[in-house]
């Protein structure tokens, strides 16, 4: 059975690369979300066994998200990712309740694979 991935982001032509990249390799994509609203609801609508969470959402940043997904009852596990480099985000980082931290132009289903299998 495939991984199910919810792919968080405001970009559109990342979450509609993201998403053919994952499929292509291996992973079946059930979702998308553009906010950080949008994805609690996605997560409790699909339950997802990853979450791949883009760090600064127009609403609410993913930290937070990651935190109130952390506290739901059978959690997904999250990866965050940002376009921008994980120095950028200092020890809130290190303390996310996530499984790991993946620049965008680092996506791969190997390098999610590697954080979440």
């Amino acid at each position: 059975m495939r991984t199910t991935v919810l792919i968080v982001d405001d970009h559109d032509g990342f979450r509609e690369s993201a998403s053919a990249l994952l499929e292509a390799e291996g992973f079946a994509v059930v979702g998308e979300a553009a906010e950080g609203v949008g994805a609690l609801a996605a997560v409790e609508r699909l339950r997802p066994d990853v979450v791949l969470l883009d760090v600064q959402l127009p609403d609410v940043d993913g930290f937070t998200i990651a935190a109130r997904l952390a506290s739901v009852p059978d959690p997904p596990t999250v990866v965050l990712i940002s376009s921008r480099e994980a120095a950028a985000y200092g020890p809130r980082l290190l303390t996310a309740p996530a499984r790991g931290f993946l620049v965008k132009r680092e996506l791969s289903g190997a390098s999610l694979a590697a954080l979440v299998d």
